[in-house]
């Protein structure tokens, strides 16, 4: 069973360690860097989510989510927004629907509306990214037209 967790002095290092496959590195950016992305969104007046993704007792990946500002280039709809800036399943884990049955629990916290009200949530994505573009696509999310930082903006209406 999948289940988001809090990063905690305990697991962080195995969280830091999770890895994509070497051919989707640029893709995204590692645990580490995301984490540290957080600290300096935080005390810059963001409001992220780093958590880490379980499989029953087992870190499987990484996700962190952000609302309104992101500490890049956003689109039009992202203030008030939730963002699910950052995705990973470690490489010995994919293929496993891990990803799948992570964007579920991701979309239930969302939902919940941990730092305020929101009408979207949205996702850039590498425009090569096929996987994870049909993925998204297989929750609700469409390309709504606008590119950041040279990315497709995909957004799904809470």
């Amino acid at each position: 069973m999948i289940s988001l967790r809090k990063i905690t002095l305990e697991n962080r290092r195995l969280i830091f360690n999770l890895e994509v496959a070497e051919d989707q590195n640029r893709f995204v950016a590692s645990n580490l860097s995301s984490v540290a992305s957080c600290y300096v969104l935080l005390t810059n007046g963001g409001t992220p989510f780093p958590l880490a993704i379980y499989a029953d007792e087992q870190p499987v990946g990484f996700v962190m989510i952000t609302y309104g500002i992101t500490g890049y280039e956003i689109p039009s709809i992202a203030h008030d927004s939730y963002c699910i800036l950052r995705l990973m399943i470690d490489r010995k884990y994919q293929g496993k629907g891990y990803g799948r049955e992570a964007m579920i629990k991701i979309l239930e916290f969302i939902r919940t509306y941990p730092a305020g009200p929101a009408a979207y949530c949205w996702i850039q994505y590498e425009a090569d990214n096929i996987a994870a573009k049909k993925l998204y696509e297989s929750f609700g999310f469409r390309d709504n037209g606008e590119v950041c930082d040279n990315e497709p903006v995909t957004v799904l209406k809470l």
